[in-house]
């Protein structure tokens, strides 16, 4: 099944998201902030990442972009997960490469839904 790489800072959200995806036999790992989930992203090459925007040092916009322009990470799909709601966030997410842009709370089923979705291109 596939591996899904969560980088998110609040522990809340990623054992939602985590249990979400476990409960459908996906893989996940997590990361803490962007470097750490650059780093894993480029390590464990992951079949998709849920990316949070708002963390400490390196932003969600900022990982999204380096994995996006590094050829060794830009086929991983990133679906941005964030509580940044206005539509400006929305366009800035797809334009540093996000694959999907989705506003917290997520329903689970959707996490699924949307994982499934990217997961076959």
């Amino acid at each position: 099944m596939a591996l899904i790489l969560i980088i998110d800072d609040s522990p809340t959200d990623v054992h939602v998201i985590r249990r979400a995806l476990e409960q459908h036999g996906f893989q996940t790992a997590v990361a803490v902030d962007g470097t750490e989930g650059i780093r894993l992203a480029k390590e464990i090459k992951p079949d998709l990442i849920f990316m949070d925007i708002v963390m400490p040092g390196v932003n969600g916009y900022q990982a999204t972009r380096t994995l996006a322009q590094d050829p060794a990470t830009s086929g991983i799909p990133v679906i941005m997960v964030t509580s940044k709601s206005q539509p400006t966030d929305r366009v800035w997410g797809m334009r540093q490469g996000a694959f999907d842009y989705l506003v917290k709370p997520v329903p689970a089923q959707m996490l699924v839904e949307k994982a499934q979705a990217a997961l076959a291109g």
